[in-house]
């Protein structure tokens, strides 16, 4: 049957195939945007691209164009890596990726207020589209109940259906002297 190691294996082939197919078929304008930069797997959305994610935590390209002292140090690399030092590790580091996890999961302490000021400025704006549709649209659509005589004809009418008699307006009207109670 089907055994972890072989499936591991026949995956592995097949991304580094896939990685292969994919070198041959780079058009020109991907060519023209990466540069010189070197191809060193699928990427995240299978185009040649550069991008920190700790998701995906495997960019398509390099970060840095090949040099010299890049390509003595990748020679240097596939030797004993006792044999290199911090600084070196770090420069090998540096060619592939642009920031460590760290470096590009660090939160942004400030980016609070730049929010709050989007915020703000979304409500100031809300707030003064309000006050000028009152002030030009709804100003003369108010409705006649809205009016003081119509009222006072409602809040008359509330009493004399003796609306909430136990505590509300009803309980506190003097139905005999037709006045508020004392």
């Amino acid at each position: 049957m089907f055994s972890l190691r072989s499936c591991v294996r026949n995956a592995l082939r097949m991304r580094v195939s896939t990685i292969g197919i994919r070198k041959a078929y780079i058009s020109n304008f991907e060519r023209s945007i990466i540069g010189r930069r070197e191809i060193v797997g699928f990427g995240f959305n299978g185009q040649p691209s550069y991008v920190d994610r700790d998701d995906f935590p495997f960019p398509a390209i390099r970060w840095k164009e090949p040099s010299p002292e890049i390509g003595a140090l990748r020679e240097k690399e596939k030797g004993d890596w006792n044999d290199l030092s911090c600084e070196e590790k770090k420069e090998l580091y540096r060619a592939s990726f642009c920031q460590t996890f760290e470096e590009f999961q660090v939160t942004h302490l400030g980016q609070w207020k730049s929010v709050l000021a989007h915020i703000l400025f979304l409500c100031t704006g809300g707030i003064w589209l309000f006050l000028i549709y009152k002030m030009t649209i709804y100003k003369d659509m108010l409705p006649d109940s809205f009016s003081q005589e119509c009222r006072e004809h409602q809040f008359r009418r509330y009493i004399d259906l003796k609306a909430n008699p136990i505590r509300g307006l009803a309980s506190k009207w003097d139905y005999d002297n037709d006045c508020w109670k004392k």
